[in-house]
Parts: structure tokens; C-alpha cells; sequence
């Protein structure tokens, strides 16, 4: 039981890192289309299925899909900066983790809707997705890293009493 009540906080925070990344990433496409005269076709915010957003006709393309990644590990980040606890920062970790290895998973997988595919497409260079992966997926995983041990030494039962 007391192995069970150190994961809960950390399986709580799991959830509401997930709905963030997904809800802060997809806001940034919607911005970011929005910002560069984009006709929204079709979105889809739901943290359960692959959230997406459909500009068309869409000038500014690049704007649209770096708005979501950037902002997606900007506004966690800015948060936790701002409020300087150890559960924004399991957030804004997971946030730049996961925004990081979506981009490179994406182009592992090649899909053509998936972001990385659609950058590369409408003219980014593979060197500004290979430096995004660079700076997110080692800073996120050491900051993640970091904010579970936090968590789950907050949450560890005192042993003394």
C-alpha cells in the first residue's frame, strides 16, 4: 500500500502533463494559423485522440506547425518559471520531453501527417528540427528525471513516525 501511494501523485500528474502538452501543442497550431491568415477548417482539442487542426488555405504553413511545438514547451516552461513548484516543473519537463520526441519519432515514422513530415514539406530545414530534438529531448528527460525523484520523495511516507 505504501509503494501505491507514492505512485498515485505521480500517475495524477501523468495525466494532467499529457492534457497539457496535447492541449498547449495543438493551441500553438491553432495561434500560429490563426497569426499568418489561416482559414480553420477543422480542430480537434481531445487529449484521448490525436489532436489536430486544419488550416485551409494556410499562407504561412511554417508559421502554423512550428507555433505548435514552440509554444507546446513555451507556455509550460513560462508557467513554471512564474510559479516555481515541483509539479509545474514535472509538467514543463514532460512537455519539452514529449514535444522533443514527437518531432523525432515523427520523421522516424515518415508519416505525412504527422508534424515533422509537414515541416520538412513545406521548406524547414532538418537542421532547425534536429537542433529543436537536441535542445528538448536531453534538457526534458534530465529535468523529468529530476521532478519524478521530487515527486516521489514528496509523496514517500515519513519513515519515522
Amino acid at each position: 500500500m505504501t509503494k501505491f501511494r507514492r505512485v498515485i501523485p505521480l500517475l495524477l500528474l501523468l495525466i494532467v502533463a499529457w492534457c497539457v502538452m496535447t492541449f498547449t501543442h495543438e493551441c500553438g497550431h491553432l495561434l500560429g494559423g490563426w497569426l499568418g491568415g489561416g482559414t480553420l477548417q477543422q480542430f480537434d482539442l481531445a487529449p484521448w485522440r490525436l489532436p489536430y487542426s486544419l488550416f485551409d488555405p494556410d499562407p504561412r504553413p511554417l508559421l502554423t506547425l512550428w507555433s505548435g511545438p514552440l509554444l507546446g514547451v513555451a507556455v509550460p516552461l513560462l508557467a513554471a518559471l512564474v510559479i516555481r513548484r515541483p509539479w509545474i516543473w514535472f509538467i514543463a519537463y514532460f512537455c519539452l520531453l514529449a514535444n522533443g520526441i514527437y518531432l523525432a519519432a515523427a520523421w522516424v515514422s515518415g508519416d505525412r501527417f504527422l508534424d515533422t513530415q509537414r515541416l520538412l514539406d513545406h521548406g524547414a530545414h532538418p537542421i532547425t528540427i534536429v537542433l529543436y530534438c537536441l535542445i528538448t529531448i536531453p534538457t526534458g528527460y534530465l529535468g523529468f528525471r529530476h521532478a519524478c525523484r521530487q515527486i516521489l520523495a514528496r509523496s514517500a511516507p515519513d519513515l519515522e513516525s
